[in-house]
């Protein structure tokens, strides 16, 4: 129970159900030095306890703090210090969610651990015609019913394994519908605004955080087609392929905008172009990805899949060419626009995710 209203509504619903509902706020992160803006967790703890309370529910603070500064802060530091633009919410959902917090749930005999994602979680066992029998089960993930708030995307990387020790009680609930239902039953956190931050962290910008822990590391920028220095930056880390505003170089007298097409590590240059379809290294049709993780069983063959390139973006068609090594080549239908080295790219199949890959 993070102190929103998602998981208070689920903890709601399977109460219920009838199952036995114990509630649990994962602390990760209490920015001691106060420097990285609102980390709210005194806040989130208070509010998750009285929706518990509410609800008459044994809650607990579990400390994951030291996994969560491994697995977490310090991939997504050296990440940005390579030039790269990590993921730390998808990673958060397989290293700590329902990865060292599940582990602690089993360690002390939950059966399930049960989140407030907008997503669906269906069993997909198959009979036997000749006995009737079932086999083992299978777990699929689909998109969350409420296409708007639709979480799925940030599960790209969890195991079969991971899934089924998941439940998601609100996946097949629309927003408006899920704040009614917090209202009807008067919990406190009903009128709480939705978090906009780091994962389990709180209200952080990730340029805050960044320049908190990362050293700047000044370079040129440089257009692209040219190579010509039009500005200075404060390192790569603050920046990702596809951005137009905070450069911090003008347009030009017609108005265009500059972009950013590169990171060149080398020299530590910002690549930049205007804002056009053929600029260089803007569009991509051919990508390739690395460390694929799959919800079910391995594709291991080519085979035309959907995939969604970041959160919030449509699934869109494309070839999927495995390479061995968990590596595999992708082919868009269409080009696709800023896709940045050390992003998710997750499969679909409809509505159905398949797993997610890294880009290189």
């Amino acid at each position: 129970m993070s102190g929103g209203v998602d998981s208070s509504v689920a903890a709601l619903l399977l109460k219920q159900q009838g199952y036995d509902v114990v509630g649990a706020y994962m602390k990760n992160w209490i920015n001691e030095d106060n420097i990285v803006g609102d980390c709210p967790w005194l806040r989130d703890i208070d509010d998750a306890r009285a929706v518990a309370d509410h609800l008459g529910i044994v809650f607990h603070v579990v400390n994951l703090m030291p996994d969560y500064r491994a697995k977490i802060v310090d991939y997504l530091l050296d990440g940005y210090a390579r030039g790269l633009t990590p993921n730390p919410d998808i990673m958060c959902n397989r290293e700590i969610k329902f990865g060292v917090f599940r582990a602690w749930a089993k360690d002390n005999g939950f059966a399930a651990v049960a989140t407030g994602h907008y997503a669906r979680r269906v069993v997909a066992g198959v009979a036997d015609p000749g006995t009737g029998s079932t086999s083992p089960a299978t777990f699929h993930l689909l998109e969350g019913a409420d296409k708007n708030k639709d979480q799925s995307y940030f599960l790209a990387l969890l195991s079969q394994a991971q899934l089924a020790d998941a439940r998601f009680p609100i996946g097949h609930i629309p927003k408006p519908e899920l704040r009614a239902i917090a209202r009807e039953a008067k919990l406190p956190t009903a009128e709480k605004k939705d978090s906009q931050g780091i994962c389990f962290i709180g209200e952080v910008k990730m340029t805050d955080f960044l320049r908190a822990y990362v050293p700047d590391a000044p370079g040129p920028i440089v257009r692209a087609i040219d190579e010509k220095k039009l500005g200075e930056h404060r390192g790569l880390h603050f920046y990702t392929l596809g951005q137009r505003k905070g450069i911090g170089i003008p347009s030009n007298t017609d108005h265009e905008a500059y972009v950013v097409v590169g990171k060149r590590v080398a020299d530590r240059a910002l690549l930049v172009a205007f804002d056009h379809p053929d600029s260089p290294g803007l569009f991509q049709s051919e990508v390739r990805v690395h460390s694929l993780s799959w919800v079910g069983e391995p594709i291991e063959t080519g085979r035309t899949l959907e995939g969604r390139v970041r959160y919030r973006d449509p699934r869109v068609p494309l070839g999927f060419f495995p390479e061995g090594s968990g590596t595999a080549r992708i082919k868009f239908q269409e080009p696709q626009r800023g896709l940045a080295s050390g992003q998710v790219l997750a499969f679909y199949e409809g509505e159905r995710l398949l797993g997610g890959g890294v880009y290189s």
